[in-house]
């Protein structure tokens, strides 16, 4: 961070604010930044410093100690929510495949929900492997931030999210928003049904969530933790998992570090090994 670039900043950030971000964020959700992400961490706090009212980062660090309902605010300025519908889309030809392939009732928990997109691609596979809205699929959507489930469950987007859709899926699945909500569209109720939304940090020492999960989709998120935290979090998935449930990581993660717990069935999916659960 240079200090030049320190010096014309709206609110007094030092070298030492950031390394007492990091620790912090660490701490409470697990979670280890970059030192190229000093910029997105003032970018992103001074809302919250302008919100309060503060002057510094320093005054905002100790506001933070002070006042507990802050750390989900800090919480949510400072985790990435980079997703869209099917990304990753090889995933979801699998699942389809799987799905359909394995017709009976189903456990799907989504373990990085941020706005909804990953969940209700998974029910919309679900849907379509089926061929019926009325299906036994069960699917928990999680997530850290509290702000982006709450998108998440009203299911609401632009329009142009769902480029690259095709046609016969935007009309079984949204519904087109009228007048004031023109450019918006909503996924179907039928859709919605098939999901329960949770607000859940991995970093917690036991979850509020049910076990016998048959598929698992947790991706892009282990990239945020050192390899002893991810060991961790992924000993704790695997224990709320059946034996053959399916677990689908994030195209950039490598897991060649926990191959005593997860067997790779190619393309970044994995099943539990066995004797570990």
């Amino acid at each position: 961070m240079a200090a030049a670039a320190t010096e014309k900043t709206e609110f007094g950030y030092k070298r030492a604010d950031f390394e007492v971000v990091c620790a912090k964020l660490k701490k409470l959700a697990g979670i280890n930044l970059a030192d190229s992400k000093d910029s997105m961490v003032y970018s992103r706090l001074s809302r919250r410093i302008r919100a309060l009212k503060l002057k510094t980062f320093s005054e905002y660090l100790h506001y933070l100690d002070r006042h507990e309902e802050e750390k989900e605010e800090f919480i949510n300025a400072l985790t990435t929510n980079l997703t869209s519908f099917f990304r990753e889309k090889h995933h979801f030809d699998h699942l389809k495949q799987h799905i359909a392939s394995n017709k009976r009732a189903l456990k799907i928990w989504c373990a990085a929900a941020s706005t909804g997109e990953e969940p209700y691609s998974i029910a919309m596979t679900a849907v379509e492997a089926f061929g019926s809205f009325d299906l036994p699929v069960e699917i928990i959507a999680s997530d850290i931030d509290s702000k982006v489930l709450a998108t998440a469950s009203q299911g609401v987007y632009k329009i142009e999210q769902l480029e690259g859709l095709p046609q016969s899926m935007k009309k079984r699945f949204f519904l087109r928003g009228k007048g004031s909500n023109s450019g918006l569209v909503r996924v179907v109720p039928e859709l919605r049904k098939l999901l329960s939304f949770q607000k859940l940090n991995l970093m917690d020492d036991s979850w509020q969530l049910a076990k016998d999960f048959d598929i698992v989709f947790c991706r892009n998120v282990m990239i945020y933790f050192d390899k002893p935290t991810q060991l961790n979090i992924l000993s704790k998935i695997i224990k709320h998992m059946r034996p053959q449930g399916l677990y689908y990581a994030g195209h950039s993660e490598n897991f060649s570090h926990v191959s005593s717990i997860l067997t790779p069935l190619g393309k970044t999916v994995y099943r539990p090994k066995a004797g570990t659960l």
